[in-house]
């Protein structure tokens, strides 16, 4: 019985070290959380482009503008071998004024339009081949056929420039500008010019409608003015001298302005009436 009892107690112990010496069993460590799917960021929707202004409607009357580019300066001796000119590169906004001028005697008419053009087609038309006889595509209503195509106006209103000569004299002035004549500093005095021509081109013939008495009462009333034009007077001291220097003389152009504003102020009233 005692053997018995021994023999039990050597068994109890040898399974309580077992059980002491066995690793408790390991708890697998959780698997890592799966990243939240991102979501995918909404495409922006693209921006309409706004649709381009195109005018539309009837055009009764289209303006092109070629008198902007060049600023003539002029100097006058008592000899032609005193003489000096020189053509200035200018951005005055001259073309953008007669279009303004036009618009402004027309009441703002929608029906009015400013017609671009390319460079360099009216370079015939100001240096012609030869002076005697123009060849066809020298001239204005040709040279205006060749662009307008598609802009289907009524009549197209031309705005150029011309050479004059300057009164009791044989001085050329050429196009728009300023002269200083006289002798030495003291004697000699300096203006402003502005040959502005303006032709009428019927849109469906392509032949130029003549206004030969046009604003006549207006400018035989200039021509009897007894005092000197005070847009035409300049100071001697805004004579630009060099003359490059034209171009960047805000005084030289906000007269120049005037004066050419003054210009088609009196003589489109008469080119614009219906007939």
């Amino acid at each position: 019985m005692l053997r018995i009892a021994v023999s039990l107690i050597a068994l109890l112990s040898l399974l309580s070290s077992a059980v002491a010496q066995t690793p408790p069993p390991t708890t697998a460590p959780p698997a890592p959380a799966k990243p939240a799917a991102k979501k995918a960021a909404p495409k922006a929707k693209p921006v309409a482009k706004q649709p381009v202004a195109v005018e539309s409607g009837p055009c009764r009357l289209g303006v092109i503008s070629v008198i902007g580019d060049h600023y003539s300066v002029q100097k006058f001796g008592l000899t032609i071998f005193e003489n000096e000119a020189s053509e200035i590169p200018i951005d005055w906004g001259l073309d953008d004024l007669v279009f303004a001028r036009v618009r402004a005697a027309t009441n703002n008419d929608p029906a009015v339009r400013r017609i671009a053009y390319p460079k360099g087609v009216f370079e015939p038309f100001y240096n012609p081949k030869t002076f005697l006889i123009r060849d066809p595509g020298e001239r204005l209503p040709v040279i205006v056929r060749s662009f307008t195509a598609n802009a289907n106006c009524e009549r197209y209103l031309v705005a150029t420039t011309f050479k004059a000569e300057l009164p009791n004299t044989h001085m050329e002035l050429k196009g728009i500008g300023t002269y200083n004549q006289g002798i030495g500093g003291i004697l000699r005095h300096s203006h402003l010019f502005a040959n502005v021509a303006i032709t009428l081109v019927d849109g469906r013939s392509y032949e130029e409608i003549k206004r030969p008495f046009v604003n006549f009462g207006a400018n035989f009333a200039a021509s009897m003015r007894l005092t000197e034009d005070p847009l035409t007077k300049l100071d001697n001291s805004l004579f630009p001298d060099p003359p490059a220097a034209a171009s960047s003389n805000a005084a030289l152009r906000e007269r120049t302005r005037a004066l050419v504003a003054d210009r088609l102020d009196r003589g489109l009233p008469g080119y614009l009436k219906e007939d």
